[in-house]
């Protein structure tokens, strides 16, 4: 990606300027939403409100801890650590339309079942390319997470 991540030290340190990783990971618009046994409608990490999405950035291997990551200047921005998972993944080129990701999730989730996985929580979409790459030579991961 080409677009640095600005974030402030908080006082303690200067700004500094983090490069962008690959992949972005995004959950809504498109992701599938996360059942709910409930009459009104509660929003997770896996079901967004009509029209939000959440992006997730990796930061780079020199931050081994979030405490360790320069503040953010976004308060919309919020560093955490995420448990190490496993997942279940196809990979495809092309624009990741949501036609197409519902396609690929739902083709990766029955071959996980039928290969005898759990399915731990709904899919997201990693996308590793910035959004100027030509679409044959984007590469984009449905990941469903498995146990």
């Amino acid at each position: 990606m080409t677009a640095p991540v600005v974030t402030s030290g908080g006082g303690e340190a200067p700004s500094e300027k983090i490069a962008m990783t690959a992949p972005v990971i995004t959950t809504g618009a498109g992701a599938e939403p996360e059942p709910v046994a409930m009459t009104a409608p509660v929003i997770t990490d896996g079901q967004q409100a009509p029209g939000k999405v959440t992006m997730q950035f990796l930061l780079p291997s020199k931050y081994a801890k979030a405490e360790e990551a320069p503040r953010p200047t976004d308060e919309r921005v919020v560093i955490r650590e995420v448990p190490e998972r496993k997942f279940g993944v196809v990979r495809f080129s092309g624009v990741a339309a949501d036609k197409t990701v519902r396609e690929k999730a739902e083709g990766l989730r029955a071959a996980l079942e039928k290969d005898g996985y759990t399915i731990k929580g709904p899919f997201v979409l990693a996308r590793y390319n910035p959004p100027f790459t030509l679409p044959p030579l984007r590469t984009n991961e449905v990941m469903i997470p498995v146990e």
